[in-house]
């Protein structure tokens, strides 16, 4: 539980709408430009928390320089409760103009189911093989429901 201070010095909870304000400060703070991401670990639990608990399907790419310091967090695509379309053309396009070397996908599952669908499989196996071209490597990519998934981790960017 979370305490305020009133003028009289009176601590009260504080309310949910301040909390979640403050939580979102901090996580866009963790995900500033020159941010550096030390782990899979600390990538999922940031871009976690950022999509968790959307009520529509939100694809977002988290792009990264050569050290994996943050160049940007971008939400590229919103689709409603069970579909985003993903164009990998503005995909490409943003790696190009924020000069990327890698990026981390994530989008959200509004059920709450973790699992990747084929064609989050496949999507994902798509931009792999465009971003190649380009020399912009897919370190992970996860999918947030009531907890992640990762790809790298299950072994699905090989």
């Amino acid at each position: 539980m979370l305490f305020i201070q009133d003028q009289d010095g009176t601590y009260h909870p504080a309310p949910k709408k301040l909390v979640l304000t403050e939580a979102n400060r901090l996580v866009g703070y963790q995900l500033r430009r020159g941010s550096l991401i030390l782990s899979s670990d600390c990538a999922k639990k940031v871009i976690g928390y950022k999509l968790h608990g959307r009520q529509n399907e939100v694809f977002a790419c988290l792009f990264l320089d050569s050290q994996h310091r943050i160049l940007a967090f971008k939400e590229m695509f919103f689709g409603t409760i069970n579909h985003t379309t993903v164009h990998p053309r503005e995909i490409l396009k943003e790696a190009l103009l924020q000069n990327a070397v890698a990026v981390i996908f994530a989008h959200n599952h509004p059920s709450g189911n973790i699992q990747p669908s084929n064609q989050d499989i496949e999507l994902t196996n798509t931009l792999k093989e465009i971003l190649k071209v380009i020399d912009v490597r897919i370190l992970d990519h996860f999918v947030i429901g009531e907890d992640t998934f990762s790809f790298a981790d299950n072994g699905l960017l090989n």
